[in-house]
C-alpha cells in the first residue's frame, strides 16, 4: 500500500496545479514519501482539465478525476477519497495557499495517537471578507459541536484512510470532517501551519457562504447528537408541546364545567384565549412526535445514498 495519496480538488485553477505539483514532488522526494496524487476536476470551465491531463503523462504518480459538472468541493474530495490507494489521505487546496513544506510536521503530530490532523492558519493572509466570516464559524461549530478547533474551514488535512470509509461527505459537509470523524470516536487534533497569499484567480468563499455554513452546521449538530436516535430531540420538544397544550385543556375543561354548574356569569369558554393556545400546544406536540417517528423508521430502513457526483474520465 502506498504511504500517502494527495487528494487536490481544483475548480478554475489552471494556473497553479504545476507549480502546486512541483512542490509535492519536491518535499516527499527530500522526505523519501511513497505517494500518489490524485487531482479533482470539479467541473472547471477554463484549462484546468488539460492541465491535469498534461501532469498525468508525464507523471506515472498522477492520478485524476473530471466531474461533467461542479458538484462541489464535498463531493470531489469524497471521489478522490474513494480512489485512494495510500494508507494515508492529504488534502489540499490548489490554490498555492497551502504550503507542501507543512506535511512532515503535520505527519509528526500525527503519529499514533491521532487519526486526523487539521492544519490552521494562525496567521492567515486573506481579506477581512474571508477571515470575520472563518472567525464567527469556528466559534459556532465549537460551541454547537463541542470539537473546539481555530480552524476547521483549512483544507490542508492529514486522514487515516478509515475516515472516508465512514464519513460519507455530501452537499458542503467537507468542512465538518473533523466534526463527524470525533462522532465516531477518531481522535482529532490541529497543527499550525504556513498560510500563502493566493497568487491566481479569485476566491470562492465570503461572507456570502455564512448563513449556508450556519445552516450546515445545525444538520451536522443533528447528526452528530441525534442520527441514530431522532426521536430524542424531535420526541423532546414533541412531550413538552404536548403536554403544555394537554394541562392547559384540562384546566380549560374544569373551568367549563365550574362554569356550567357554579359560576355562569364567567367568560365563556371560546372567548378564552388560553384555548386556542392550548390547543395549538397540542397538534404542534402531535405533529412534533409523529416525524420522531418517521425519522426514526427511516434511520432503521437504512436508506443507501446515491453518490453525489458524476464522472466523465478518469486516468490511472
Amino acid at each position: 500500500m502506498l504511504q500517502l495519496s494527495f487528494v487536490i480538488p481544483a475548480f478554475n485553477e489552471d494556473q497553479s496545479l504545476r507549480q502546486l505539483h512541483q512542490e509535492i514532488c519536491s518535499i516527499a522526494e527530500k522526505e523519501s514519501y511513497d505517494f500518489e496524487i490524485i487531482f479533482v476536476d470539479d467541473g472547471s470551465t477554463d484549462s484546468t482539465w488539460a492541465e491535469i491531463r498534461s501532469l498525468a503523462q508525464e507523471h506515472a504518480h498522477v492520478r485524476a478525476i473530471r466531474f461533467r459538472t461542479n458538484f462541489g468541493k464535498a463531493a470531489a474530495l469524497r471521489a478522490g477519497a474513494a480512489a485512494a490507494l495510500g494508507r494515508l489521505v492529504v488534502t489540499m487546496d490548489a490554490d498555492l495557499q497551502d504550503d507542501p513544506a507543512e506535511l512532515p510536521k503535520m505527519l509528526v503530530a500525527l503519529g499514533d495517537d491521532f487519526d486526523l490532523v487539521s492544519g490552521w492558519k494562525e496567521v492567515r493572509n486573506d481579506p477581512v471578507n474571508k477571515t470575520l466570516p472563518s472567525r464567527v464559524f469556528n466559534g459556532l461549530v465549537g460551541c454547537l459541536t463541542g470539537l473546539r478547533l481555530h480552524d476547521h474551514n483549512c483544507g490542508f488535512k492529514v486522514y487515516r484512510t478509515e475516515i472516508f470509509r465512514e464519513v460519507k461527505l455530501y452537499g458542503e459537509m467537507h468542512r465538518f470532517v473533523p466534526v463527524l470523524a470525533a462522532a465516531k470516536g477518531f481522535r482529532v487534533t490541529e497543527v499550525p501551519v504556513n498560510h500563502r497569499a493566493r497568487q491566481h484567480g479569485c476566491s470562492k468563499y465570503g461572507l456570502r457562504r455564512l448563513p449556508k455554513g450556519f445552516l450546515d452546521l445545525l444538520t451536522v449538530s443533528f447528526l452528530t447528537g441525534f442520527n441514530q436516535r431522532p426521536q430524542h430531540l424531535l420526541g423532546m420538544f414533541g412531550l413538552a408541546s404536548f403536554s403544555v397544550g394537554l394541562v392547559g385543556m384540562t384546566i380549560m375543561a374544569i373551568y367549563w364545567i365550574l362554569r356550567m354548574a357554579m359560576y355562569p356569569e364567567w367568560t365563556p369558554l371560546h372567548q378564552r384565549p388560553i384555548v386556542l393556545y392550548s390547543l395549538g400546544a397540542l397538534i404542534l406536540g402531535t405533529q412534533l412526535l409523529s416525524m420522531g417517528f418517521l425519522a426514526e423508521l427511516i434511520v432503521a430502513k437504512g436508506q443507501a445514498r446515491e453518490e453525489p457526483y458524476s464522472i466523465s474520465q478518469t486516468i490511472e
